[in-house]
């Protein structure tokens, strides 16, 4: 009898599938697998050398082996012959512990062993540059205050369309595509789900992204804040709790903002845990010139300098823009897909089961009036990953093997300086 994913393989007319996994920098690795080989590697795995891969992992050890998850499988934008599946990360017959899937997997099952769902979206802000990456893709796109800039988004129409409706075909649910706060800056918002399911898709979304930018004669970056002067990509994660029956545990119209004691426990517990959370959701060099850096052009940064949470505030760690869920806007576009939400969920449970307390929200407008008696965030990879080697309880739940292996890694992880806008060229007025 033929497996679940070649079926489903043959079923759509997949020619060949992509068998992929992001590595713990979130680059993504794959092997192009024909249709009559995917039921033999579905079964056996696809083998990868580990040391090739950011997985703190020497030469001499065995190959990895990638297996499917068919639940994953999705077709190729402008590629239909060609499938994407998800795959989970084994070594000696035993799942890889620092496999960032697993190490999601591993919290979701924590959660469900507590009757509990964790439900997802992300904000995940992006560059458009010119082919050579060197400067913004459009000229013209020079505002001081660009957010929402009608004519730059339509600008970009080929592509901004063709990405909308590759979603729109994947089932995704996309509902708004929109010109962001920088000069050249765009993002795309698609309908929250289980957190297993929007890692995946926010893991394709970041290759997906580049690929079809490249075949507009584009380049695509994700880079927390890629050039001097304009406000960074921002990775908000928006999220919320809910029962095995499909009940938002969230909201209570009795509570603070309308939250629940859950939520407010949750939350209670990424405020406790937020300085170890920046080794995961800002990970590396750059993300420090975006949190709490000189202004922008545009005249903020949007990115968060203190522990602290607010109702439906951009100045916060986490705003509160409704009852139904909580905004983290710490990360940004160097954190792992599945690294985010897990660290996310970790610590918010720990604040469940512990009930932890948040403290008062509040009105203020940090960015203007920083708080005298505020807890800071960490200014540095270095700071963060001190936090992270302080925190027991988060390394106890992400699992300590993991921790050891990310905090080796990390350290290697750097990017190209950040360029100077268009070349150097001044921000146009808005009239």
């Amino acid at each position: 009898m033929s497996t679940p994913l070649a079926a489903a393989a043959a079923a759509r007319g997949f020619r060949f599938v992509l068998f992929s996994f992001t590595d713990l920098f979130g680059v993504q690795r794959a092997k192009l697998v024909p249709a009559p080989a995917v039921e033999a590697l579905e079964r056996g795995g696809a083998g990868f050398a580990g040391f090739a891969a950011w997985l703190d992992l020497s030469p001499a050890r065995a190959d990895l082996l990638a297996f499917p998850d068919p639940s994953s499988l999705m077709p190729l934008p402008g590629q239909p012959d060609v499938g994407w599946v998800a795959t989970d990360l084994a070594l000696d017959g035993l799942p890889l512990p620092q496999c960032p899937r697993g190490v999601l997997r591993r919290q979701v099952a924590r959660a469900a062993e507590r009757g509990l769902r964790f439900r997802t979206g992300v904000e995940a802000e992006f560059f458009l540059l010119n082919g050579e990456g060197s400067a913004l893709a459009d000229g013209r796109d020079n505002r001081r205050k660009p957010c929402y800039d009608q004519l730059a988004l339509m600008r970009h129409y080929p592509l901004i369309s063709d990405l909308l409706s590759a979603l729109q075909d994947l089932g995704w649910g996309p509902y708004q595509a929109d010109h962001e706060d920088a000069n050249g800056q765009f993002e795309i918002n698609w309908t929250f789900d289980d957190a297993l399911i929007t890692a995946d898709r926010h893991a394709f979304f970041r290759f997906l992204v580049p690929w079809r930018a490249e075949a507009h004669g584009l380049t695509a970056s994700f880079r927390p804040r890629p050039f001097v002067e304009l406000t960074g990509n921002g990775c908000h994660l928006h999220h919320s709790l809910w029962d095995t029956s499909g009940r938002n545990l969230f909201p209570d119209p009795q509570g603070e903002l309308g939250l629940s004691a859950m939520a407010l426990h949750f939350l209670g517990g990424v405020l406790e845990h937020a300085p170890a959370l920046c080794a995961f959701t800002n990970p590396t060099s750059a993300s420090y010139r975006r949190l709490a850096g000189a202004s922008t052009t545009s005249g903020t940064t949007w990115s968060p300098a203190w522990i602290s949470w607010g109702a439906n505030n951009r100045t916060h760690l986490v705003r509160v823009p409704d009852d139904q869920r909580l905004e983290l806007r710490l990360a940004d576009g160097d954190s792992n897909p599945y690294l985010l939400p897990a660290a996310v969920l970790a610590a918010g449970l720990d604040g469940v089961e512990r009930q932890l307390n948040p403290g008062p929200h509040s009105l203020e407008d940090l960015h203007a009036h920083p708080p005298s008696d505020g807890r800071p965030l960490p200014r540095s990879q270095a700071e963060a990953l001190e936090a992270l080697a302080a925190d027991g309880v988060l390394r106890e739940a992400l699992g300590e093997e993991f921790c050891q292996a990310y905090g080796r890694l990390l350290p290697q992880r750097s990017g190209p300086p950040p360029l100077r806008r268009a070349q150097g060229a001044a921000p146009g007025l808005d009239l």
